[in-house]
């Protein structure tokens, strides 16, 4: 995989009440989900390898006032957001994961749908940041991760989806999403990313 000097990592919802075991509504992982160490480590492995590289990071959360009067219930997820109390904004669950959130110079972009570009600022952060290129990570495989992969494809930007640092409810829908993905863009594990990022 090539490692253009226009690379910007994604870091989508590494946040308390969708990967902490006592989150909200884990949608990736759940409590006592096996690959829980595995997936949080590769998570922070490609965070602090972009930090040592020297690529920009742009953490994306998602987050909805406390009485979720702005969510739009027009399926499952939102009706389960909204039953759940879930992200809601300055609560500890919509707080980043302890160790992978931003430090203080680096870009935050908020949402309220599936999408991250949706709504958001996303577009004209990535355009500030020149990126030609994203590395997209986060939780969960099938619902962002994929959903923003897809948009940023259809934007003309170069996609690669480290996908030990992602994780879904299931692994068979994890790696239908991989496989999803494959098709617009680069699916590589976070060493493979890290080892591209290395030569730069």
């Amino acid at each position: 995989m090539t490692a253009p000097a226009r690379t910007v990592l994604l870091a989508l919802h590494y946040q308390n009440d969708v990967i902490h075991p006592e989150g909200r509504i884990r949608l990736g992982l759940a409590a006592d989900d096996p690959r829980r160490a595995a997936v949080l480590d590769a998570a922070a492995r490609l965070i602090g390898g972009a930090r040592a590289a020297g690529v920009p990071i742009v953490h994306v959360r998602i987050a909805f006032r406390p009485d979720h009067a702005e969510v739009i219930r027009n399926g499952p997820l939102w009706d389960n957001v909204v039953r759940a109390g879930a992200v809601a904004e300055g609560s500890w669950g919509a707080a980043f994961y302890d160790g992978l959130g931003p430090l203080p110079a680096e870009h935050v972009v908020l949402h309220r749908r599936i999408n991250a570009f949706f709504g958001s600022n996303l577009e004209e952060t990535l355009r500030l940041l020149d990126a030609a290129a994203l590395v997209i990570a986060g939780v969960a495989t099938n619902s962002v991760v994929e959903h923003t992969a897809r948009h940023a494809a259809d934007m003309g930007l170069r996609v690669t989806v480290a996908a030990d640092a992602c994780a879904a409810s299931r692994a068979d829908l994890h790696q239908a999403a991989l496989d999803n993905i494959a098709l617009i863009g680069t699916v590589a594990s976070v060493g493979a990313v890290l080892g591209a990022w290395d030569g730069r």
